[in-house]
């Protein structure tokens, strides 16, 4: 994470064909390349849950992503919601 800077922390639920599409691991893999620390996972209600903290601006970014996804993904509505950080040191799929 930046040093010093401020540490911002994002909680998104991304609704659609999201499952079986390898959105977890892409995540992972982008959110590695962000520098973005938190943790992936699938939900029983079909979604799947992001949570990202970090610097500001790469959080957004991986956020933006989310609204995407990976090829083969159908993102119908991410929701997001400001949370505080957990003060995690890497990204992980739960």
């Amino acid at each position: 994470m930046s040093g010093g800077g401020d540490v911002a922390a994002r909680r998104a639920t991304v609704h659609g064909r999201v499952q079986g599409v390898f959105f977890r691991h892409s995540a992972l893999e982008r959110a590695r390349s962000l520098g973005v620390a938190g943790w992936v996972r699938n939900t029983e209600r079909g979604t799947v849950e992001l949570h990202a903290e970090g610097a500001p601006d790469a959080v957004d970014a991986l956020v933006r992503w989310a609204h995407r996804g990976p090829a083969g993904a159908d993102v119908q509505r991410v929701d997001v919601d400001e949370v505080e950080p957990e003060g995690l040191g890497g990204f992980e799929v739960r």
